[in-house]
């Protein structure tokens, strides 16, 4: 960001729920949202006072709760916040103005309001089909999600910083000041964390998403939108790139097919530094797992879902090829 030290941003934790669907259940956000739902809150949006809506809830959601508006033929989405959405690193604020940035570029939703201090972002829904697993594979797909990346990148910034390598050390330190115990495997992820950081030559930040699922996907019939900007901040964009590609296990030929449509060619540094954000991804993920199991009072294996992201990180830091990425991102 021009002017700004990223060491005086605050740093966007970008802590999430789960990457592979299999989410624990929580009744509270609900139990808020009907809350919030009411017209007192509905009717300080602007040009809603007053007017009769339906509301459906929308599938999908931990740190939050969706819903489908409909108000004289208009169709909106209201998202309630719940409450433990401060505690998982998640501002509000940050993600309206993330949010509108994505908007302003096409990719996003248009935002209509936010209504404070609840934080209820209230964005337009978007008419479209969801992106399948098997389609974001699809070599016309991955050209059309680079494009939106493209334009994300290209947005403009926002008063928070991404980093995946501050992201892993927090949630260690949240995790131990909450009386959790830290695995002998972030013992093993750790230098392999600083091994990378140090390869990685600076990279100019960009506004990433830092969430990409297809489950926040949507195709237009033009493009592909995407929505829930919650965790969203300044940093590297190939760790947007990572992060996609691990998520849905794309294959070499994927990943070189996406960064080609990104970039319009393919280096080995780009690839390389691909490689490299999955495996942060993955420490991100199981470090997650690892919080939550020390301040998470709900019912999910938080302990097998930080050792699937270990394993898969220990695992491909085990690739033949692993120095050699990170002598190529050097380069």
């Amino acid at each position: 960001m021009p002017g700004e030290d990223p060491a005086d941003l605050p740093i966007t934790l970008g802590l999430r729920l789960s990457s592979d669907g299999s989410q624990p259940s929580s009744g509270y956000a609900m139990r808020m949202g009907v809350e919030l739902l009411s017209a007192r809150v509905m009717d300080r949006v602007p040009g809603w006072a007053g007017r009769p809506r339906t509301v459906e809830p929308l599938r999908g959601g931990i740190t939050n709760r969706n819903y489908r508006v409909e108000v004289d033929g208009d169709v909106f989405v209201v998202r309630i916040p719940a409450e433990t959405g401060s505690l998982l690193g998640i501002d509000r604020g940050l993600e309206h103005q993330a949010s509108r940035l994505a908007a302003t570029c096409g990719v996003g939703p248009e935002v209509i309001a936010f209504i404070e201090p609840e934080g209820v972002l209230v964005t337009r829904f978007i008419e479209g089909r969801p992106v399948s697993d098997e389609a974001v594979h699809q070599p016309a797909m991955l050209e059309r999600i680079a494009q939106s990346l493209r334009r994300i990148h290209q947005a403009g910034s926002i008063a928070a910083w991404f980093s995946p390598f501050r992201v892993v050390e927090a949630y260690a330190l949240i995790a131990t000041r909450h009386g959790g115990q830290l695995p002998a495997a972030h013992e093993r992820a750790r230098p392999i964390a600083v091994d990378i950081e140090r390869a990685l030559r600076p990279e100019p930040a960009v506004l990433c998403h830092n969430d990409l699922l297809n489950a926040n996907f949507i195709d237009d019939g033009a493009s592909i939108r995407i929505v829930d900007w919650e965790y969203a901040g300044m940093g590297d964009r190939f760790f947007d790139f990572g992060n996609f590609a691990v998520n849905h296990q794309l294959s070499e030929d994927d990943e070189g097919r996406l960064l080609s449509a990104y970039f319009g060619r393919l280096t080995g540094g780009q690839y390389a530094r691909l490689r490299l954000m999955r495996l942060m991804s993955d420490y991100r993920e199981a470090m997650w797992g690892v919080l939550q199991q020390a301040i998470s009072e709900l019912d999910f294996d938080f302990a097998g879902y930080a050792g699937k992201h270990f394993d898969r990180l220990l695992t491909a830091a085990g690739d033949p090829r692993y120095d050699d990425w990170l002598q190529q991102a050097a380069g």
